[in-house]
Formats: C-alpha cells, sequence, structure tokens
C-alpha cells in the first residue's frame, strides 16, 4: 500500500481522533484549522477510504465490569508462521488483542481476559494447541495512550 501524504489538516484530524474520537467533533476541528466542518468529513473518509484510520474501538476497563484478570500474554511464533498464528489466536476465546513484533523471541504479544484462573490456564492451553510458545504472562494493571505529538499542529 502507498503512503498517504499527510498535511496539517489530516494531521489534526488524526491527533483529534486519537486524543477522543468519540467527542470531538468535525466542527470542532474545523474551527482550529479554520476549515469547514464538510471538509473536516470529507477528509476523514478519504483517510478512512485509504486505510490510515483502520477503524474505532471502545476503550474497555475490564476491572470495573468485574474482570481483574486483563492479562499479557508474551508468546513465540515461527517468524514463517507469525501471521498466521496471531490471526488463529483471535480466535481463541478471551483473547481480545494481537500484535505482531518484529523479534524472534516474544514476536506475539496477546491480550486476554479470563474470568478466573481456570480460564487463564484454558486460554493458554489454546494458544499452545495452535502452536504458540508462551514465553511469559503478566497482570495488566492500567494502560494508557495518547496521540501522537507528530501529528498535533500548531494553532
Amino acid at each position: 500500500m502507498a503512503a498517504h501524504e499527510l498535511d496539517d489538516l489530516d494531521r489534526a484530524i488524526l491527533y483529534a481522533l486519537q486524543d477522543d474520537a468519540r467527542k470531538i467533533s468535525t466542527s470542532t476541528i474545523a474551527k482550529r484549522m479554520d476549515v469547514a466542518p464538510s471538509t473536516v468529513r470529507t477528509r476523514i473518509s478519504c483517510l478512512e477510504e485509504d486505510g490510515v484510520i483502520a477503524g474505532y474501538h471502545a476503550e474497555v476497563d475490564y476491572e470495573s465490569t468485574g474482570l481483574q484478570l486483563h492479562t499479557l500474554i508474551i508468546c513465540t511464533a515461527p517468524v514463517p508462521d507469525r501471521e498466521e498464528l496471531a490471526e488463529e489466536a483471535q480466535e481463541v476465546d478471551g483473547v481480545v488483542a494481537v500484535r505482531e513484533v518484529m523479534t524472534g523471541v516474544g514476536n506475539i504479544h496477546i491480550e486476554a481476559v479470563g474470568l478466573d484462573g481456570d480460564d487463564l490456564s484454558r486460554i493458554g492451553r489454546e494458544l499452545d494447541e495452535i502452536g504458540l510458545t508462551i514465553e511469559d504472562e503478566d497482570i495488566i494493571r492500567n494502560e494508557y495512550e495518547t496521540p501522537f505529538k507528530g501529528f498535533a499542529v500548531e494553532d
């Protein structure tokens, strides 16, 4: 896929959406950038069509739902099979995110939510059965995200 050339408006849109996609309006972004709201809506559509904006999702605080076993599982997959195994890992009940990492050992990072210790054990067994080697597991206490500062546009 060819890289999408970003101008200041594109960067401002991406920064605003990363900061809080749910509460930011196209009118607010338009005012900041001194353009029409319809221009912002058109740009967002183009960024979505070009795959720059890949999606929107709800950020869930699992602990507040009573699910305290939100875990990070570091796995290793043979490099030739990494992408296929990452896709298969998404099918394991309880897995909520999978990241491929460009390293040998620990090249798949999996976030999973377990109902209890037995459920986490089941998730681990299923990951093992599809061909992943579990290297480490950690309970996620908190998670923080911030917009990429490179998209910030000076007012």
